[in-house]
């Protein structure tokens, strides 16, 4: 990303903006349908919990409610994949594949124009 115009720099940067944006929506979204779908299947277990709470308690309650559990499992998952992601990226940027990736997404969306849903964004 070195040798890129100021132009293309700009509008990779607006990309990765718009896929860190994307990825903490679609973490958002699955609290919010799975995450409480899972905490609903488990709310007998968690007022139990509340009363008398032991870790053999959430072994029994993770294995016999298995849905909800995996729901709450995939958002804890995705979650920390984010985070991860996140960190990674804050403290050693983005790998020189990434920025490729980025850069012809960018170039790409530029040769369709004003017809690409992301050509308004990245050019703002």
């Amino acid at each position: 990303m070195t040798n890129l115009d100021p132009n293309l720099k700009r509008q990779v940067q607006r990309l990765y903006q718009l896929y860190v944006c994307a990825r903490w929506l679609f973490v958002v979204g699955s609290w919010l349908t799975l995450g409480s779908l899972g905490i609903w299947g488990l709310r007998e277990e968690i007022a139990f919990w509340r009363e008398h709470f032991t870790w053999v308690a959430v072994r029994y309650a993770i294995a016999y409610n298995r849905i909800p559990s995996l729901c709450l499992a995939f958002c804890i998952g995705v979650t920390t994949a984010v985070l991860i992601w996140q960190t990674q990226t804050m403290f050693w940027g983005l790998s020189a594949e990434e920025k490729q990736r980025l850069e012809r997404q960018a170039k790409r969306i530029h040769a369709i124009g004003p017809r690409h849903p992301l050509w308004k964004w990245i050019n703002q």
